[in-house]
């Protein structure tokens, strides 16, 4: 299985409301070239494979795809209840982690009512 694929088949794990980083995947499928070519991989991804692109963000959970997608992303990604600051991600809240050792993804806490609520309110000034 080609590193692409495998990249693919990680993708199509993240859970809805998580996000993940070009460059966590690329280190998880140890894909040669980093984010940069984990990003081109997702860009040259199969249609009508299902797979959510929209749950890879840059580094401090920013969108880095040009704007056409760049609106689609942020309606998919606010459709599954993952709340963005000033155009980003927080990743300490809706990110998911891979973890080398036991070569999977587990979900951060999502941080309880109060910080919740906190993005909540910082999203309603916006």
């Amino acid at each position: 299985m080609s590193g692409r694929e495998k990249l693919h088949r990680l993708v199509k794990r993240v859970p809805k409301g998580r996000v993940v980083t070009y460059g966590q995947l690329a280190k998880a499928v140890r894909l040669r070239g980093g984010a940069r070519a984990a990003g081109r991989a997702l860009a040259a991804c199969p249609k009508g494979r299902g797979i959510p692109w929209h749950r890879v963000v840059g580094a401090g959970g920013k969108i880095l795809v040009r704007e056409s997608l760049a609106a689609l992303q942020r309606r998919l990604l606010e459709s599954e209840g993952v709340a963005m600051i000033n155009g980003q991600v927080q990743l300490a809240i809706y990110g998911w982690r891979f973890s080398p050792k036991k070569r999977q993804f587990a979900a951060l806490p999502r941080g309880g009512h109060q910080l919740r609520s906190a993005v909540s309110s910082a999203r309603d000034m916006l």
